[in-house]
């Protein structure tokens, strides 16, 4: 979009299915709406799917370096760091998110000891978000569990940011499926538009600021030796 305040924003969509491509995710389904209302601001959006690559289990940034024979973690490693904001959608199963779920937030946390050029770490200055869906209850619980994992390695977490659909508990109709009821769903449409709006508005405050001061939080200023105002009292009680 000409002219819109955030155009020079990037987006990444992983959708942790665990379908291959080009079989139908219902979770992409939900995942392109947050997506195309990206596009239509004019932000940069990418999105794939773990499942379609050999990324090995491991909380290193190579796991070939570990024993794996394949890593595919190194070469969507620079997709991750070059996106302001990252959303990540996630199927349930009995009621906890998808093992590919799990297994991005590990190789996530694998690069979080690396620092950007104020040596805080990396992960500093990006968003994040999450959509999940389902027929079976879980979405906050799942919700709960990845925007934890993604605030604690650096990403900041704006007002709502998650949303998601479920359908009846027990057996049924998923989100994309006819008759679901879920993409003309309003309660999840709203959500996911809000969602998808304070994502961009805070990665446009940070991007605008030039993200975080350093004062504070920068690792490699605390290894040398700076303590920020901090202060150990041994007597105090």
């Amino acid at each position: 979009m000409v002219g819109s305040p955030f155009s020079s924003l990037s987006a990444l969509f992983i959708n942790c299915t665990l379908k291959k491509s080009p079989e139908l995710s219902h979770t992409e389904g939900l995942m392109r709406k947050s997506a195309g209302l990206m596009a239509s601001q004019g932000l940069s959006v990418d999105m794939f799917r773990l499942v379609d690559f050999p990324v090995a289990s491991g909380v290193y940034p190579d796991m070939r370096e570990h024993g794996w024979e394949e890593d595919a973690w190194p070469q969507l490693w620079p997709q991750v760091l070059a996106a302001d904001i990252l959303v990540i959608g996630s199927p349930l199963w009995l009621g906890e998110n998808s093992s590919q779920t799990r297994l991005l937030i590990e190789r996530l946390y694998a690069m979080s000891g690396l620092q950007n050029d104020k040596g805080q770490y990396v992960y500093y200055g990006k968003v994040g978000g999450v959509l999940i869906t389902g027929n079976e209850d879980g979405v906050k619980h799942g919700a709960m569990s990845t925007l934890y994992s993604l605030q604690h390695i650096g990403y900041s977490i704006p007002p709502a940011a998650d949303a998601g659909w479920i359908g009846e508990a027990g057996p049924g109709p998923s989100y994309m499926d006819e008759g679901s009821g879920g993409p003309e769903n309003d309660f999840t449409n709203r959500n996911t538009t809000f969602m998808t709006w304070n994502l961009m508005h805070l990665a446009g405050m940070l991007q605008s600021q030039g993200g975080y001061p350093s004062q504070g939080n920068s690792r490699s200023d605390w290894d040398s030796g700076n303590r920020f105002g901090f202060t150990h009292n041994p007597e105090y009680r």
